[in-house]
């Protein structure tokens, strides 16, 4: 493979590049802020410090929504000014190569718009290759998807959660959830509003998962958190307990248990033997929330292994396929990916 080799992942929540030979050289937050609808102030963690407090002639948006591109002007924008500033040297992409990471239960057309978003950014790439995230996942997991043995994983990221069956380099079977770590935060808001009349920002009901969130009951915990007093409209102090936590967001967790048995259940024979085995890998920004492993472990009786440095599992595969000429195979083209 060429010596300029850069992998990408397009995460809902953080944009992250890897380079060949010099490991993950970006990992920013995949938001852009941008006033009077023209004028770029700000990109990546820069931009998600000011989501939530902009006045109204700044934008702060992600580009990246549910897994795919929603807004291509801004997500080329945010790229380019992204990719200047690790431009250390003004060379440094001419004639590269790309690995994108894709999810794959999306469309064709929304696949190609990775691809043609990297084509037409100031990079000006040589060569650009897919690859299906979860494979990326998996090799990132430190899983082996070449051989004949079925693998499983499980990755909860921002808006999605993607549960996908691995065999030969491929994906035997796949499913793409419309629930995670973005979903939990709005469910945290809306339950703090209708029990304690308090409205919250996006950070306070991320922090509030952070510290108090929990798959299964737990022992009782609470937190103080600010807020705005829909009654009195005055910023207002509460102490917002565990328990509250964990009944905001118990039906999403069970909504992915439920399609993690939909998938088992669809699952050949031979590969759920090899599940038995291995068990079921989980990654994702939200894999390592209190009580998610023995959750999933009691509804499906299989183990349950959380990854170790769960959220950066993609972009360490697309690295691994990247530095190893043994996975090259499982990066393919436009043509090779027959994407139309």
């Amino acid at each position: 493979m060429a010596g300029k080799m850069y992998g990408i992942d397009f995460g809902t929540s953080t944009i992250k590049i890897y380079h060949k030979n010099e490991g993950i050289i970006l990992d920013e937050k995949n938001v852009i802020a941008v006033a009077n609808k023209k004028k770029i102030i700000a990109v990546g963690n820069e931009a998600s410090e000011m989501y939530g407090k902009a006045p109204t002639n700044i934008e702060v948006t992600y580009p990246v929504r549910n897994g795919v591109i929603a807004d291509l002007v801004n997500m080329l924008d945010l790229l380019n000014y992204l990719l200047k500033k690790i431009n250390a040297k003004s060379s440094r992409f001419s004639s590269a190569e790309f690995i994108l990471a894709t999810p794959t239960d999306i469309t064709e057309v929304e696949k190609r718009a990775f691809f043609d978003l990297v084509a037409s950014s100031n990079a000006k790439p040589k060569n650009i290759r897919m690859v299906e995230k979860p494979i990326a996942d998996a090799i990132g997991a430190g899983l082996d998807v070449t051989n004949a043995r079925g693998v499983m994983v499980v990755d909860i990221g921002a808006d999605t959660t993607e549960i996908s069956i691995m065999s030969l380099g491929g994906i035997v079977i796949s499913k793409l959830v419309p629930v995670g770590g973005n979903r939990f935060d709005e469910s945290i808001k809306s339950f703090v509003k209708k029990t304690y009349n308090l409205v919250i920002g996006d950070k306070t009901a991320e922090y509030i998962k952070i510290e108090l969130a929990s798959a299964l009951p737990k022992e009782e915990k609470s937190i103080k958190v600010y807020g705005r007093n829909l009654v009195t409209g005055l910023p207002t102090e509460v102490d917002v307990s565990s328990t509250m936590a964990y009944e905001s967001i118990l039906e999403h967790f069970h909504t992915i248990v439920d399609s993690v048995k939909i998938i088992l259940e669809r699952t050949p024979p031979e590969i759920s033997s090899d599940i038995i085995d291995s068990g079921i890998y989980v990654t994702g920004g939200s894999a390592a929330i209190l009580g998610l492993k023995e959750l999933i472990a009691k509804e499906t009786d299989l183990n349950i292994n959380v990854c170790e440095n769960a959220s950066n599992t993609v972009v360490s595969g697309l690295g691994r396929i990247i530095e190893d000429p043994k996975l090259s195979s499982l990066a393919l083209t436009l043509k090779q990916a027959n994407f139309s």
